[in-house]
């Protein structure tokens, strides 16, 4: 089984002055001791307005920045919005590809539509679309990175005329595509689309199992890829805390993890939210007491000792779960106890878990090779264009009327007679 970290980059209130630099520099010192410590993926949400929940509008930076100070861990957008009222299909394949280079291809292309009412809304993205925005944008964008030229689009959400969208990803034809999934439909749904499966839901090891049984049983019978590759996978988020001590990892760690799921329902389920003055922080002060751990479903496996957390984590391999992701950053969980619990799980629990991945990884391709090669055979690809298909189109300077060079300055006309004359020759070279 392969392990990942999770960012929100919570922020709960009071915001005293260098809160917000201090949080994402904690980070990123964290990302840096994750990939010394061997952990595989490093994953960075997208939400807006999500005041305390989350603070990570704009994740493509941060994993830039993440990239430079790190090796080998793997850079996942969990995920990118793909609606378009939120970010241009074509935007997105320049960042995806662009993120890959200065990684050296260590990006895992996450997607997802979004459900709050806050960003919805104040992005202007309609809410009863925004799963087929999500399938129309996912598949184009993918053919994006993928074709040279891309052929266009007219389609019910965007369209775009034919273009050679550029830079060109490191992994060909694009990096690994994953959806979020917070239920068992779109854990079917992602095994249809030959994507990895994002889930965001806090199950126990039996529920996991069927999640699990149920994308893989799914995905040899249906599946026909959205993109030009697959990624069969199952991620699974738990919380984190780890100390020799269990009272001590639940001391650090439990009240962080309560309050990242009660935000969670604030922004998504029960609270009302007057932007920018409503306390998120002294709600949940306010509740705590009555709070109980079964909201947490299984997720709080995560929090004890090395031996427990093994015992939660054997649970979750035999489920067939590929990979478990950490929800660490929670709350007011301080970044010292975090790394602390990173350092912890690499010496005393990760080994077990990395003896055998290679072997599990290998046995698990050549079980799938038939069922992808079925999968391709059932996919209708977007038709490449001939050369004679590919439309040229002219800079707007060779379609607007000739400028009188007696009304420009002296700067404005020589730049406009070397522009006529760079065009003379390039047209003589025809």
């Amino acid at each position: 089984m392969k392990f990942g970290i999770f960012y929100e980059h919570q922020l709960p209130r009071p915001w005293d002055d260098g809160a917000e630099l201090k949080l994402f520099q904690d980070a990123l010192s964290q990302v840096e001791l994750a990939d010394r410590l061997g952990i595989d993926h490093a994953w960075e949400v997208e939400h807006h307005f999500l005041e305390e929940y989350s603070h990570s509008s704009a994740p493509e930076v941060f994993l830039a920045a993440a990239s430079q100070r790190t090796k080998n861990i793997r850079l996942g957008h969990g995920i990118v919005l793909m609606p378009p009222g939120y970010n241009a299909p074509a935007r997105i394949a320049e960042r995806i590809a662009t993120l890959d280079l200065v990684s050296n291809g260590r990006v895992e292309w996450g997607t997802g539509e979004s459900a709050s009412r806050a960003e919805l809304e104040g992005y202007g993205v309609d809410p009863a679309q925004r799963r087929a925005m999500w399938r129309e944008t996912v598949e184009q964008v993918a053919n994006m990175m993928a074709m040279d030229p891309y052929p266009g689009f007219k389609g019910e959400f965007f369209s775009m005329p034919t273009r050679n969208v550029v830079p060109k990803p490191v992994q060909k034809p694009h990096p690994p595509i994953w959806v979020a999934c917070s239920n068992r439909d779109t854990i079917h749904l992602a095994a249809q689309l030959g994507i990895g499966a994002l889930t965001f839901a806090f199950v126990d090891p039996k529920e996991a199992k069927h999640w699990v049984d149920d994308y893989y049983t799914t995905f040899k019978r249906e599946c026909v890829p959205i993109g030009h590759t697959v990624n069969p996978n199952v991620a699974m988020v738990t919380s984190f805390s780890l100390h020799p001590d269990h009272d001590e990892a639940v001391r650090r760690g439990m009240d962080g993890f309560r309050f990242f799921q009660f935000a969670l329902g604030h922004h998504y389920a029960f609270g009302e939210h007057q932007p920018g003055r409503t306390n998120i922080w002294n709600k949940y002060v306010a509740v705590r007491d009555r709070l109980g751990t079964e909201m947490m479903g299984g997720g709080a496996g995560g929090i004890g000792t090395p031996e427990e957390q093994r015992a939660h984590l054997r649970e979750f391999a035999e489920a067939g779960v590929d990979q478990t992701v950490f929800i660490q950053q929670g709350g007011k969980n301080r970044h010292e106890d975090i790394c602390e619990s990173l350092e912890l799980f690499a010496s005393e629990v990760m080994p077990e878990f990395k003896e055998h991945e290679q072997e599990r990884l290998r046995k698990k391709d050549e079980e799938l090779a038939p069922y992808v090669e079925a999968a391709f055979k059932r996919k209708q690809w977007l038709k490449p264009l001939t050369d004679a298909e590919i439309t040229p189109y002219a800079a707007y300077g060779m379609t607007v009327a000739e400028v009188d060079l007696s009304t420009l300055g002296e700067s404005e006309r020589q730049r406009a007679m070397a522009m006529r004359r760079m065009r003379e020759i390039a047209n003589s070279a025809r």
